[in-house]
């Protein structure tokens, strides 16, 4: 297997794979029901990749790239029906080892085991405050904070890893950045703070919004002093901290004040088969004609090793260069 890299010599190791665009959540920062009501025009079954069609992808992948780990999203990725027969069609394929998948939790107690059983390995669950009203104001459904918990805990009588995300708006909820650092400490559940940003621009970030890494590693050091950690691999997107004196950890991610640009090894392949070399991007590259018309995988190969040898994307270090930077 040739080294696979792009223009900037960044390898591809990780595959995000989007399942559904459905979601039972309408969060005011990723699918506000102001845009994603009732009449909103989500993909039709045929629009959407098939099990089949996703299993040949990542076989594809791995033969390509030698990747190894998965993470199924969505939308959200319970929305999909059987998800958890996609999970095992992957965990089948040679080559891969680790099958993560990032959920907002709610459906976790109906779907855990099943995960489980098929070769999911582990979940990170987004739980932006441990307030009641305050997150079902976010989530715009008005789904409590106890739904997401017991989520978190069938998770973890499954069997399943379990990380916690939690995006941090600058007026939102920044003032539960220590109250989440508090209730997670000494639950095994590694919680990683994510900073907000404004998606889909090509001008400067917008920081009216941004509680920064560096805020928000302030805000916790203050209280419970922390050490950085060594990355666990090359291309981990959170810096790595621990607990002085004990050996629990949190991770912020940066994808503004400090962004991952340089090291960045993972592509995103949406619910109808697009292939995005940026998290950000906006166009992607239709795998799913290509799909849908060929049957030689060696086409569908050089088309891949054409794509990824030819990105140069660096979003978020070109936005920041445009950005006033935050005092």
């Amino acid at each position: 297997m040739e080294n696979l890299t792009d223009k900037l010599k960044r390898p591809l190791r990780d595959l995000r794979i989007s399942v559904t665009d459905r979601c039972n959540f309408r969060c005011s920062y990723c699918m506000p029901a102001e845009i994603f009501g009732n009449d909103y025009p989500f993909l039709e079954k045929s629009q959407l990749l098939s099990f089949e069609e996703i299993t040949r992808l990542v076989s594809i992948f791995q033969k390509t790239a030698g990747i190894q780990k998965v993470r199924i999203t969505g939308g959200e990725p319970l929305m999909r029906k059987d998800v958890d027969k996609l999970i095992a069609m992957i965990s089948a394929i040679e080559g891969i080892d680790d099958i993560a998948m990032t959920t907002n939790g709610s459906l976790l107690p109906v779907y855990a085991q099943r995960l489980k059983a098929a070769g999911l390995k582990r979940v990170t669950v987004s739980l932006d405050t441990l307030h009641d009203e305050r997150f079902k104001e976010i989530n715009g459904r008005g789904v409590s904070v106890k739904a997401v918990l017991a989520g978190m805990e069938a998770a973890e009588k499954a069997g399943l890893g379990v990380k916690v995300n939690m995006v941090v708006q600058k007026g939102m909820n920044e003032g539960d950045i220590l109250e989440m650092a508090r209730y997670f400490k000494g639950t095994g559940r590694i919680l990683r703070f994510i900073e907000f940003m404004d998606v889909g621009n090509s001008n400067g970030w917008n920081m009216e919004k941004v509680f920064s890494k560096q805020d928000i590693f302030n805000t916790i050091h203050a209280e419970m002093p922390l050490q950085p950690l060594k990355p666990t691999y090359q291309g981990e997107v959170a810096t790595r901290f621990q607990y002085q004196g004990s050996d629990e950890e949190i991770g912020i991610i940066s994808s503004i004040t400090d962004a991952f640009c340089s090291s960045c090894n993972r592509a995103r392949l949406s619910a109808e088969g697009q292939l995005y070399t940026c998290l950000f991007a906006s166009k992607g590259h239709d795998l799913r004609s290509v799909l849908r018309k060929s049957e030689n995988d060696e086409h569908i190969i050089s088309i891949l090793k054409e794509i990824w040898s030819s990105r140069t994307d660096r979003y978020s270090e070109e936005r920041m260069q445009n950005t006033d930077k935050p005092r």
